[in-house]
């Protein structure tokens, strides 16, 4: 477990495919790291296979590798590192698993003051769970939703935000690893379930989240 508060930026050192999987290497000034714990690199929880001198590897599998950024992103580019949850942490984000829904995308940029307003684009399978003012992670940050609209969504990023991750980097067209609120999750369930048992079919729309004051239409 995570909480989207990202601790350190670190580096893709090398990504060796062994078929369908791969071997990830990844740089990080983190101490005393140990096998097995996990780390969310780009908001994908992986598990310490080798510790080495600055870094450490990991396995990924091919569902995480055709399900995330961390299939295609470019040897050398930074990521957003943090480590898992210890009993008696500061949860200063949310509940992040580290299991990411889907793949989105930078739609546009805009200043605002000293703080920016970034819209981003998201599959249907992922949006249905997005709500206004709830959270979500991108590449890990924990961020609130500030506005969702039919084909995505808009946050803010403040300086310290922008400047302590690699969200700063991602321009336009940029593609990034969304992972919605758990909590939106179940609410979405308990929603198929009353829309079954009330004949609605038990599908969960944007209609039907708008009509229970989840999201606004746009």
């Amino acid at each position: 477990m995570f909480t989207g508060i990202i601790t350190a930026v670190g580096r893709l050192r090398s990504r060796v495919e062994a078929g369908p999987s791969a071997t990830l290497t990844v740089e990080c000034a983190y101490p005393a790291l140990e096998l097995g714990e996990s780390i969310a690199v780009n908001g994908v929880c992986l598990t310490v296979a080798t510790i080495l001198s600055g870094a450490f590897t990991a396995s990924a599998s091919a569902e995480t590798l055709s399900r995330t950024t961390l299939g295609s992103i470019d040897v050398g580019a930074k990521v957003n590192l943090e480590r898992a949850l210890a009993v008696g942490d500061r949860l200063g984000g949310h509940i992040v698993a580290g299991h990411v829904d889907g793949v989105g995308r930078v739609a546009r940029r805009e200043e605002v003051g000293t703080a920016e307003r970034v819209a981003f684009e998201a599959p249907p399978e992922v949006l249905r769970y997005v709500a206004e003012k709830g959270s979500i992670a991108i590449d890990g940050v924990s961020l609130t939703v500030n506005a969702v609209s039919a084909k995505g969504f808009e946050v803010m990023l403040v300086p310290f935000t922008r400047d302590a991750t690699v969200l700063g980097a991602r321009g336009a067209g940029a593609s990034v690893n969304l992972e919605v609120d758990v909590i939106a999750r179940y609410v979405a369930r308990l929603m198929e379930g009353r829309a079954a048992y009330e004949g609605g079919g038990g599908g969960v729309t944007l209609d039907l989240l708008a009509r229970h004051g989840f999201v606004n239409e746009g």
